[in-house]
């Protein structure tokens, strides 16, 4: 599901954008994959480095759904452990660790530091939950388990070190690194996992690195599938209203959280998902921010919820809730949920006064979980599995649904899959992602040698300190944008002095931009850092609407669907100068 509230075709009649055209034209492909969230996104970029004829369709943007929703980390699951889940965790500390080396520009190790208030709580509760995953009274994990745990977490990184194995310290040496903690806490345990500072960003690459295989590999966002008939899956373009089929050997449903609904859609009811809702804030605060000294804090609350406290992007977020959800509703992080929050922070951070005024963007998303009954959310497996049914409707033709999955282990998950695809069509596989580098990730300077390198190189046409920031921003692919300026002066926005005009023109041409929303919410992190103003706002709106030809009454819809997404998705009102807390 979209950021975006607007339900409507916005321009009924209008020419169709190149790509739904080009679709229409040739509705035929071996493979249609449905859902645009990063599980289906780097399905079709495995499909389509295989040379497989491959379509992806998406109801809203790309990345809008539960993939835009994320906690921003690549982790290896610690907790799965207790879960007994050794196998996930094994591939997600495999894949973190290799995310890490192909995906450096948006993927870095994140150091955690878990507070700890006492050395034995929760030994006699953990094997029951281990052996039973039902609800039970939470207890607060104790040094002994968590030395444990991270003990055998240790013993799944083998990866050449990667990330740095966990270290252990008593409350005095823990408070002198981090002196804003509770000093009621015994110990700390800090080790290693890794951030994603900008997951739209890093599944826009995998996609760019899909449709550059060749024009056998399409993709549309804003085109959904409605139904099934005789004549193939029939898509509605979300901007025209506009309606056709579209026919393939196997169709793929990777619509997350969704999945049941999609199912529904195409005449297939399943019962597949029982997903939870997780909620998440962002802060401008910078004592907290300070206090976390550059570490996300990590724990399990009282209540046997996973707790984060995460500095990122200059900012805190602040997560995570666990809570059942009908995928019929959309998810908003509620004020009870902001309550829980703060009470959180002063668990942790007991000196430190947040309030709401300090929020700037909130947030949340439904894990894609499988169907869990009365298993405890917080242990439903995050492990993914495929279901297999032929479609009588169109004789020759497999649906597969895929039931679970994570950010992590997307690459491995989708090997997976189009493994299985490639089966169904009696092929061999050609090309193995693993190893291979994501978008501007290729070539990305990893040591600060190599950066100062990049940066030099480049600092003739833009200066050093805006290499360094595109470079941040892209990874190796600003290389692109700075070949597009051709050495033309840059012109800053007026209201966000970090991007050109040339620079958000460029975005829209390139990376399928169709809604204002696209851009604010996904091509750019200005919404999620409480960025935005009324004045930026229009500013954005009309360098879009002047490379989509968008006319006054269309920039202005644009505009308002923006404000009122902030308002009711968001928790934030847009103001002259800024955004600020409350609808």
């Amino acid at each position: 599901m979209s950021t975006s509230s607007m339900q409507t075709p916005i321009t009924p009649g209008a020419a169709l954008r190149a790509e739904v055209a080009e679709l229409r034209r040739n509705p035929r492909a071996s493979v249609l994959v449905i859902g645009g969230g990063i599980n289906g996104i780097a399905t079709f970029r495995d499909l389509a480095l295989q040379g497989v004829d491959v379509v992806l369709v998406e109801r809203d943007d790309f990345v809008s759904g539960a993939s835009s929703a994320s906690s921003h980390m690549i982790h290896g699951g610690i907790r799965y452990l207790e879960n007994g889940e050794f196998r996930l965790v094994n591939e997600s500390v495999v894949e973190r660790n290799g995310l890490i080396k192909i995906a450096p520009h948006y993927v870095k190790p994140l150091q955690t530091t878990v507070p700890i208030y006492s050395t034995f709580s929760g030994i006699l509760s953990a094997p029951l939950r281990f052996l039973t995953h039902k609800q039970g009274k939470p207890t607060e994990r104790g040094a002994a388990l968590i030395k444990t745990g991270l003990t055998i977490y240790d013993a799944f990184s083998r990866d050449g070190g990667s990330v740095p194995r966990h270290r252990f310290h008593g409350r005095t040496r823990s408070l002198a690194e981090l002196p804003a903690l509770d000093p009621a806490i015994k110990y700390t345990a800090t080790y290693y996992d890794a951030s994603m500072h900008d997951p739209e960003r890093l599944a826009l690459d995998v996609l760019a690195d899909g449709q550059a295989a060749g024009p056998h590999a399409r993709a549309a966002n804003h085109l959904g599938a409605v139904s099934l008939g005789a004549g193939g899956v029939r898509v509605r373009d979300g901007l025209t209203g506009e309606e056709f089929d579209l026919v393939a050997d196997v169709v793929v449903n990777t619509t997350g959280p969704w999945t049941d609904l999609t199912n529904a859609d195409l005449g297939r009811p399943s019962t597949y998902m029982g997903g939870t809702k997780g909620s998440h804030i962002v802060l401008d605060h910078p004592e907290l921010l300070a206090a976390t000294g550059g570490r996300e804090i990590f724990f399990e609350h009282e209540d046997g919820r996973i707790v984060l406290i995460y500095p990122l992007k200059g900012r805190v977020m602040v997560g995570t809730t666990d809570l059942e959800h009908d995928m019929r509703e959309p998810a908003i992080c509620t004020e009870e949920e902001v309550d829980y929050f703060f009470e959180l922070i002063a668990h942790v951070f007991p000196g430190i006064h947040v309030g709401r005024d300090d929020i700037v963007y909130r947030f949340s998303g439904v894990r894609p979980l499988p169907r869990h009954d009365d298993t405890q959310p917080g242990f439903v497996s995050r492990d993914y599995r495929i279901e297999r049914a032929e479609l009588a409707e169109l004789p020759g033709t497999t649906m597969l649904s895929l039931v679970g999955g994570k950010w992590t282990t997307f690459r491995a998950l989708a090997e997976h899959l189009s493994g299985e695809i490639l089966e169904l069509l009696g092929r061999e596989r050609t090309v193995s992602t693993a190893g291979l580098a994501i978008g501007g990730g290729a070539g990305y300077p990893t040591t600060e040698d190599e950066r100062l390198v990049w940066v030099a190189a480049h600092a003739d046409e833009v200066g050093r300190a805006r290499a360094d920031e595109l470079l941040e921003r892209y990874g190796t692919r600003a290389e692109d944008f700075l070949a597009d300026l051709d050495g033309d002066l840059e012109h800053p926005l007026a209201g966000a002095h970090d991007y050109s005009e040339q620079e958000i023109r460029r975005i829209v041409r390139t990376e399928r931009v169709a809604r204002l929303a696209d851009l604010v919410f996904r091509r750019t992190s200005l919404a999620f850092t409480g960025r935005l103003s009324s004045p930026l706002l229009e500013e954005l709106a009309a360098l879009a609407g002047d490379e989509l030809g968008w006319d006054e009454a269309r920039r202005a819809a644009e505009v308002e669907d923006v404000v009122g997404t902030l308002a009711t998705r968001h928790g934030v009102r847009l103001t002259g100068e800024r955004m600020t807390a409350g609808a």
